[in-house]
Formats: structure tokens, C-alpha cells, sequence
């Protein structure tokens, strides 16, 4: 028995040696590879992560260790949806702008005159002012036509102006700009530019019961003059002729809501001007920039005022109305000549520096062309 405990002593001591210079060595091993990774990495950095019991470690430390790649990935997608976002909400409101402008032409045609028989000394009813009290009364079947018809006029452009095929016949200069809105973002810029002119006439029909002021139907600017050729009624003021930024005030009553032939003519020898409308002179002066030539290499724009070249339109000062063959020469006409022009004579003569023509006009913002012709009533 002793024997045997002795023997079984002797065996502990051996297995606490044994085990005594294993957790050395492995102290030791530790010790040794830290040193090794300070000595490669630096500072040795610790992440600490969350894991539930249930899951893999390993597998939760991969899914775990990037999660700022994650993180911009998610932030580049979300910016590039925003961008595409407002891209969209800036194409719906030009729609908008476009089907509010034919809405209104065709609200307005259903209420009064059609855009196709607008003539001179004719008025166009105004919206919410029609009478309907002994109307006959319409059936099921004739409202769903009128109703039909004016989506139409919502849906294709100029659609409801005219006949059918009288549009794609028409002769090219048998049309008028309609401007239904004071916007500052709806006109007509012609597509030539002005050569140098010593002397000019500048003609156009015009229909407009904008109040105050009928806007500007017409402007002229080059580089470093916005001003330098702008037909304006702004305001209370008058009418009045800029040119390179010197004023005229003109003697016109346009804005009745009928149709009127305008012309006015100058020549840089002394500034002289005159003032013509129905083809009857109304007025004239001198002293209106004298000996300044009008520039060439400017941009004419139909329907909006120009504070900088070619742009800085104000909604204030827009054309609203209809106009229609809008022509400039490079002389003063006669009287003979201005009065042919407002009675429609067949000796009347077309602008040989801008002649109106639907090819000639690039058109912007909603404003429409109409068939138009001219003193039909006189004829």
C-alpha cells in the first residue's frame, strides 16, 4: 500500500511539472506573437461586435466587416434617385404650363368667337361673363361632343383653331401668335437677325384687352444694348418706341379688345418718327436717336421685353393678345403704302428685311399659332 501511494505521488509531481511548463510555453508563445504584431502592425486595435448565441461567429464577423462600403453605396443611390426625382418634377411642370396655355384658348373659343374667324372689329367674349338664360338646352349627346372637343384641344396642339386639313393647307403667312398669359416665359424668337438699318417701318395687327398695358410685342437687342429697337406698353404709360434706349411716346388705342394695324416709321436723319394706325396717321415727332443706326447681329423676340441679350424677360412686361403679320423694312413706307397694308389692298407689300412667315419663327412656352386672315371682312 505504501508503495503504491508512493508511486502515485510520484506520478502528480511529474504531471503538475508537465503541466506547469506547458502553460509557460504558452504564455511564452503568447507573449512572443504579440510582439510580432506590434512590431508589424503597430498598435494592435480591437473591434468589438454584438453576435446573438444562435449565430456563427465567423460568419457574422465577414457580414460585419464593411460596413461603411454598405453605408455609401446606399448614400450614392438615394442621391441619384433625388436627381431623377427632380428631373421628372421639372418636365411635368412644362407640361403644365403647356396644357394650362391651350386650356385657356380653348375655354375661351367654346365661350365666344372662334380663333379662325378672328378679324378685325370683331370681340371676343370674355370668360364668366356669358349669358346663358335663354339658351336652348343641349342634349346628353351634343355636350359629350363639345366636351370631347375641347380635350382635343388639351391634347393636340392647335387641333380645335381650324377646319379640317385647313391647317396643313393654309399659305404660310395666313397665321397669328397668340400669347393667352402674361408669363415671362411664352414667345416667338425669330430666327434671322436685323442687317444695319438707317431708316425703318415696322408693321403689325395686334388684338389685346390687357390691363394695364398690353406688354411688349416686339424686341430688339445686340450685344451691349437690350434696348435697341422695343416696341412697349408698360403700365399706366403709353405706348412707346425705344430706340437704342431713346423713348418716343406713340399716340395708339389698342387695347379694346379689337383687331388694329400699327405701323411705325423712322429714319436716323434727325430721328424723325411717325405713328400710324388703321392706316391713318395719328401722330410724329424727330430727335428719337438720331444718326444711330440700327445695329445688326441682334435677336428679335416676339411676345417678351429683353433686359439682358436674348433673356431677363419679366412677366410684368409680356405681351398679352394675338398678333399677326408683324413685317419690317429698311425705308420709311409711304402713306399710300401703310394705308394699302391696313386695308388689305392687293398692292400691299410684304417687309423685304422680315417678312411674317411660320417658317421664320422658332416658338417657345405655350404660345400658339392660329389661322388668321387679315380684313376678310373688307374684302
Amino acid at each position: 500500500v505504501i508503495k503504491d501511494l508512493t508511486s502515485g505521488a510520484h506520478h502528480g509531481r511529474m504531471w503538475a511539472t508537465r503541466s506547469g511548463f506547458s502553460w509557460r510555453l504558452l504564455l511564452f508563445s503568447c507573449v512572443f506573437l504579440e510582439s510580432l504584431s506590434q512590431d508589424f502592425v503597430g498598435q494592435t486595435q480591437f473591434i468589438c461586435t454584438s453576435v446573438p448565441k444562435d449565430v456563427d461567429i465567423c460568419a457574422a464577423t465577414l457580414q460585419n466587416s464593411v460596413p461603411g462600403e454598405d453605408l455609401k453605396t446606399t448614400v450614392m443611390q438615394l442621391r441619384e434617385t433625388v436627381l431623377q426625382q427632380k428631373e421628372t418634377i421639372i418636365n411635368q411642370k412644362e407640361t403644365i404650363r403647356e396644357l394650362t396655355s391651350k386650356l385657356a384658348r380653348c375655354e375661351s373659343q367654346s365661350g365666344g368667337v372662334e380663333p379662325g374667324d378672328a378679324r378685325p372689329g370683331g370681340r371676343r367674349k370674355e370668360a364668366g361673363t356669358k349669358n346663358t338664360m335663354g339658351d336652348v338646352s343641349r342634349g346628353p349627346a351634343e355636350t359629350l361632343t363639345e366636351r370631347e372637343k375641347q380635350e382635343a384641344c388639351i391634347m393636340v396642339t392647335n387641333s380645335c383653331s381650324m377646319p379640317t386639313g385647313q391647317r396643313e393647307n393654309r399659305p404660310l403667312d395666313k397665321f397669328q401668335l397668340t400669347f393667352p398669359l402674361r408669363t415671362n416665359y411664352m414667345y416667338a424668337k425669330v430666327k434671322k437677325s436685323l442687317p444695319e438699318m438707317y431708316a425703318l417701318t415696322v408693321c403689325m395687327w395686334l388684338k389685346s384687352n390687357a390691363s394695364p398695358g398690353v406688354g411688349t410685342p416686339f424686341s430688339y437687342a445686340v450685344p451691349g444694348q437690350a434696348n435697341e429697337l422695343v416696341l412697349i406698353e408698360w403700365g399706366n404709360n403709353p405706348m412707346e418706341i425705344l430706340i437704342n434706349d431713346k423713348v418716343a411716346k406713340l399716340p395708339f388705342l389698342i387695347n379694346d379688345g379689337k383687331w388694329h394695324h400699327i405701323c411705325v416709321t423712322w429714319t436716323t436723319r434727325d430721328g424723325v418718327w411717325e405713328a400710324y394706325q388703321d392706316g391713318v396717321k395719328r401722330g410724329g415727332g424727330e430727335n428719337l436717336a438720331p444718326y444711330h443706326p440700327i445695329k445688326p447681329q441682334g435677336l428679335l423676340i416676339l411676345g417678351q421685353e429683353q433686359d439682358t441679350y436674348g433673356g431677363g424677360f419679366d412677366a410684368t412686361q409680356a405681351f398679352v393678345g394675338d398678333l399677326a403679320n408683324f413685317h419690317i423694312w429698311d425705308r420709311k413706307l409711304s402713306e399710300g403704302e401703310i394705308y394699302n397694308l391696313a386695308t388689305c389692298s392687293s398692292k400691299a407689300q410684304v417687309g423685304n428685311v422680315f417678312a411674317w412667315m411660320e417658317t421664320s419663327l422658332d416658338i417657345y412656352g405655350g404660345a400658339s399659332k392660329w389661322t388668321f386672315e387679315a380684313c376678310r371682312h373688307l374684302n
